[in-house]
């Protein structure tokens, strides 16, 4: 369910006039996750670690308004009850990516079963969009697994208006006895500043370190 948002009651107004209406500015962060005790959590029990870093970043978008705060597609200013990603997956054979989109669900292995599901199905369909029916709530996640970045920029070349975060996720390599995985997420200073943003960081490396409890 999409909720507006009236925008004369509502205390981040002027913070958002001035990021849309007069400074319109979006900004991206990239920091590394910890993921050692998830890496090997994953391995123990079996499971994908791409579903599992999507299912953590869902959880967490959903568990904040700010990052599911955009304009429908009537041009409203609201929010969405719950947001399901859309994430990317590459074709090794003619090197190309396409788009798929998993229905969230908060129990991770119901999660990874309708991934498995969807993979299952789509995996093969060589096209920019793979699923289709993809619903009006969901955000994007991707991945460049072929790089260790440390830092990431997108550039999106449109009126700027654009709310919700976009998340890339890049190669994860082992430092001593630590796994580091870059993430980067590209937010909109309209609807997040950079409280919400370490609050997104603080949550994730939380649930990688607390993978066993969820995983």
């Amino acid at each position: 369910m999409f909720n507006s948002i009236v925008l004369d009651q509502w205390d981040r107004k002027p913070y958002f006039d001035h990021y849309l209406n007069q400074v319109r500015c979006t900004y991206s962060i990239t920091a590394n996750l910890d993921i050692t005790l998830l890496i090997n959590e994953l391995k123990l029990k079996g499971l994908k670690f791409y579903p599992a870093l999507i299912h953590m970043i869902s959880t967490v978008v959903n568990a904040h308004r700010e990052f599911r705060t955009c304009f429908d597609a009537e041009g409203r200013l609201g929010y969405w009850d719950e947001m399901s990603p859309s994430y990317t997956i590459f074709h090794e054979d003619n090197k190309s990516f396409s788009t798929i989109w998993t229905a969230f669900h908060e129990d991770f292995e119901t999660f990874h079963i309708r991934y498995l599901e969807d993979m299952k199905n789509y995996k093969d369909h060589k096209q920019f969009v793979a699923k289709p029916n993809e619903p009006p709530n969901t955000f994007p996640v991707s991945s460049i697994p072929w790089v260790n970045f440390t830092g990431f920029n997108l550039n999106i070349y449109n009126e700027g208006t654009y709310l919700l975060p976009i998340f890339t996720m890049g190669k994860y390599v082992q430092q001593n006895d630590k796994v580091y995985l870059p993430l980067s997420v590209q937010l909109h200073h309209a609807v997040c500043d950079g409280y919400h943003a370490g609050v997104l960081f603080n949550e994730l490396q939380s649930l990688a370190d607390r993978c066993q409890d969820w995983c």
